[in-house]
């Protein structure tokens, strides 16, 4: 073998090495990345599983929590399905003394209100031996008092804010807008009333009068719920529904509130299981997207609908 032969085969046996060294770093790295991917997924599958659910001590004695935050709206965070299903999971719980429903709201859809409140008497009835107890932080007013008015007791802080038992359907009129600007309405509709209070066209009489009937209609509702729901610890006054709102201190004094505590205290005093569990059911960050964005399109109806509120 010639001495320039000899070179060749080492180059040749070098690369062949490397090469070879490559294909087990490569391997390597491989490994460490599939070993990566599988324990991410671990996390993440482990991050949807309700561990709570399935622990055996999961029937022991305690609170349960649910959450009424925010405007009441189909598409929020305070919704009917959501707060409905929570408070179906608290109740049905072997475990939970007692059931603590925190409203911080300023009111909402009557509608989704109504369905909340319904469904806590339902539930009421089902469990008798389980009491709910509406706990009001910084706000409980139309919307969020029309559910807490059916608990079996209202608790508040003395600086709270209760009442706004009143409905309101609010607008613009951008009429007088147009003729400045020299804007013409055309508005073509079926129906003698189908434009029922477009706000582009002058104010009719006898739309207002339907506008004023309903709203009157959905009040009495209102009403009859809080009637109903707190009895003869009502000490009624002339402008008790006339959608005023009072601190939680003359809340108790009126009878629309029973007394004063935290959902710390009442967990502890009242329904003596200190152990809270939180059955509130809280979307993430992709079905609050969707809740947003994913409902653009609404009918010019169910916007005008819409502005119902108990606010």
């Amino acid at each position: 073998m010639t001495e320039e032969t000899g070179w060749e085969r080492k180059i040749i046996e070098k690369l062949a090495l490397e090469a070879l060294a490559e294909q087990r770093r490569a391997r390597r790295w491989g490994i460490f990345f599939k070993l990566l991917g599988f324990a991410y997924l671990t996390v993440f599958l482990a991050a949807l599983i309700d561990w709570e659910g399935l622990d055996p001590e999961k029937s022991a004695r305690h609170t349960a929590l649910v959450e009424l935050t925010g405007v009441i709206q189909a598409k929020g965070d305070a919704n009917a399905d959501d707060v409905v299903s929570a408070l179906q999971a608290a109740f049905k719980d072997k475990g939970t003394a007692g059931v603590i429903l925190r409203i911080n709201s300023p009111g909402g859809s009557p509608v989704q209100a109504g369905i909340i409140a319904d469904e806590i008497v339902r539930l009421r009835s089902k469990y008798p031996d389980k009491p709910i107890y509406a706990v009001v932080e910084d706000i409980c007013a139309s919307g969020g008092y029309y559910v807490a008015a059916v608990a079996d007791k209202i608790y508040v802080d003395k600086a709270s804010i209760v009442g706004s038992i009143g409905v309101l359907l609010d607008g613009f009129g951008f009429t007088g807008t147009l003729d400045k600007l020299g804007i013409e309405r055309r508005l073509l509709t079926a129906g003698e009333h189908k434009g029922f209070l477009d706000p582009f066209s002058p104010q009719n009489a006898r739309h207002k009068e339907h506008a004023q009937s309903m709203l009157d209609d959905i009040h009495r509702q209102f009403i009859e719920v809080v009637k109903k729901g707190r009895g003869s610890r009502l000490k009624e006054t002339p402008e008790m529904f006339s959608g005023l709102m009072w601190t939680g201190a003359k809340s108790v004094e009126l009878g629309l509130a029973d007394g004063f505590g935290t959902v710390d205290s009442v967990a502890r005093e009242v329904i003596q299981a200190e152990e809270i569990r939180d059955y509130t059911i809280k979307p993430n960050f992709a079905e609050k997207f969707a809740r947003r964005f994913g409902a653009g399109a609404a009918s010019a109806l169910t916007a005008a609908l819409e502005r119902f509120s108990l606010r």
